[in-house]
């Protein structure tokens, strides 16, 4: 029998049990009813592994029931273990993750956030895994959609700066790229309403047509159109780098289209060279990827200028050349899913063996309560103006609710910042990757249920009560040889320690998923016990002085892997609230 097969799984709460073990398939293989061979199973593995203590058969299910001194054992030994479930890093051939990826003719906006939240999210998870890490950024620094921004203002902006505006940097360009968007509009209207079609007027409107010409300056390196270029450009790297740290992200090395797309060219010349590619009539060049059930795709246009996955194939190239990765992860929108699968064809067809190394994330876009968020029409919420708003909430919540009594006004700002963040962050995170979801920005700031708040206040609860119990004398450390563990378990302390017992397990399913979401909802799981553990049973004044200690222990326990994992999240957590 195959072992892959063989399915063990956490018991049912609802059953007496630790871990679980599917028998249909062996009473298959045996010729025999499931009640039976389960038992047979049961009794063989009791006889034979000394931490069993029991079994039980319930319709073809094993349960099978450890004893107390193996989760004692464990507990001790990795009570103190500030680093628990974290391995070292081991591999020499890192992990590179791309994310972010910014546009320059715009500001970050809440699908940046998610990609950002979870771009880094991963790359701490990886890393806690024991993989090198490399984080990436590419900043997409040209093209026709900077243009359009950059001929906006170069037609409309009368010299206006941020300085001269009092606008963030990157929302003044962004403001620039709804105007060309509006006044292109009315010019395909206009040419419309004179009788040609919307296909039509969209390739022919005057201001396109520019953006178009714009953009051949670029590449020719036109010196008036680079001064604009380059300028624009650097307010939006003020502007990004802001919010950047504001959301506590960040890179260990910044690509920029603008240098790598002329690798990508020279990739496509290879490609002509050896027959890979073909260039058409008019002079653009296309690679054929019918036979692999994809279609023809243009990779240089006519007048010369190149198109994304041209860079894209620079950037791959240039990036396996300096970090030779074991794997190369995109954290791109689920829109994306076509482009990655047309570059890692090309890579292959052009002989790169290491394009099987690439893997794209691919995420679900986010949506508000009011609708999708449309770019061009200037209807996306700014990252910037989330988190203001979100502080705005955070203040409010927590000043209605008391948690800011008694903290200087310096502390209880920190404290609100990390709580608009942590809310922000973890509704976040807390979705599979691979679903569209809703963001409700007052959901997220609740001190109830499967929020960042809450498992930010169940640590701040935990260190309050460890506080308390030392300025009482009720308690100080022990060393674990020194621990006294002579008592029965209650169930509710088996369940803490079980799931205390998953967290080097659900680590490890993160970062093979590339799902924060697995280690998200194991937090709130973990701090759900916690709380419900706090309310029935007393910590402090325990029935005896050693089982006070130990569950003193157990919530220090807690907190840790708590700020542990939430910190693999990039989520901070207060020591008081």
């Amino acid at each position: 029998m195959d072992p892959e097969t063989i399915l063990v799984q956490k018991t049912n709460r609802e059953f007496d049990g630790d871990l679980t073990i599917v028998v249909f398939p062996f009473s298959k293989i045996a010729g025999k009813q499931p009640q039976i061979i389960g038992e047979e199973i049961g009794t063989c593995l009791k006889n034979s592994i000394s931490q069993i203590k029991s079994f039980n058969v319930i319709k073809g299910f094993l349960n099978l029931v450890i004893e107390d001194w193996y989760w004692k054992e464990f507990f001790i030994n990795y009570v103190h273990d500030e680093n628990y479930g974290i391995q070292a890093i081991s591999d020499t051939q890192p992990v590179v993750i791309e994310y972010s990826s910014p546009n320059t003719n715009k500001p970050l906006h809440l699908g940046h956030i998610r990609n950002n939240l979870l771009g880094n999210s991963l790359s701490r998870i990886v890393k806690a895994n024991g993989r090198k890490v490399v984080k990436v950024n590419l900043v997409n620094d040209r093209g026709i959609h900077v243009c359009k921004s950059m001929l906006a203002w170069t037609k409309w902006g009368r010299g206006e700066t941020p300085e001269s505006t009092g606008m963030k940097s990157d929302h003044l360009i962004g403001k620039y790229y709804v105007l060309f968007e509006k006044k292109y509009r009315e010019q395909i209207q206009g040419m419309m309403d004179e009788g040609m079609t919307e296909d039509e007027a969209m390739k022919k409107a005057p201001l396109i047509l520019e953006a178009q010409q714009l953009l051949r300056k670029w590449e020719d390196r036109d010196t008036e159109t680079f001064a604009v270029w380059k300028m624009m450009n650097d307010w939006a790297y003020e502007g990004f780098n802001e919010t950047y740290r504001r959301l506590g992200v960040d890179f260990d090395k910044i690509y920029y289209e603008s240098e790598t797309y002329l690798l990508g060219k020279k990739m496509v010349g290879e490609g002509l060279k050896n027959g890979v590619m073909f260039k058409k009539e008019d002079g653009s060049v296309w690679i054929d990827l019918t036979s692999d059930g994809l279609d023809e795709k243009v990779l240089q246009r006519a007048d010369g200028t190149s198109v994304y996955v041209t860079q894209d194939l620079g950037t791959a190239q240039l990036r396996y050349d300096e970090f030779q990765p074991q794997k190369l992860i995109y954290v791109v929108g689920n829109e994306q899913i076509y482009h990655f699968n047309v570059l890692k064809l090309i890579l292959k067809k052009l002989g790169r063996p290491w394009a099987n190394d690439i893997l794209h994330l691919s995420y679900g876009m986010v949506e508000l309560p009011q609708g999708k968020m449309k770019s061009r029409e200037g209807t996306v919420v700014d990252a910037d103006d989330l988190m203001d708003e979100m502080m705005r909430t955070a203040k409010e919540t927590t000043e209605k609710l008391g948690k800011v009594e008694g903290l200087s006004q310096d502390e209880a700002f920190n404290l609100n910042r990390m709580v608009s963040l942590a809310a922000l962050k973890y509704f976040i995170l807390k979705v599979d990757p691979m679903k569209t979801m809703l963001f409700n920005p007052q959901e997220s700031i609740d001190f109830n249920g499967n929020t960042g708040p809450f498992i930010q206040y169940t640590h701040a609860r935990i260190k309050s009560l460890i506080r308390k119990a030392a300025a009482e004398n009720a308690y100080s450390p022990v060393a674990s040889d020194k621990m006294d563990m002579a008592f029965d378990l209650i169930t509710k302390e088996r369940s803490l320690i079980k799931i205390l017992h998953d967290f080097p397990a659900v680590l490890k399913e993160a970062g093979d998923s590339l799902s924060p979401a697995i280690l998200a909802n194991y937090i709130y799981e973990l701090a759900k016990e916690f709380n419900q553990f706090y309310q029935e049973y007393p910590i402090l004044k325990a029935d005896s002085i050693v089982v006070s200690a130990f569950r003193i222990e157990l919530s220090g326990f807690i907190g840790n892997v708590i700020k542990t994992a939430m910190d693999l999240l990039g989520i901070e957590v207060p020591e008081r609230m």
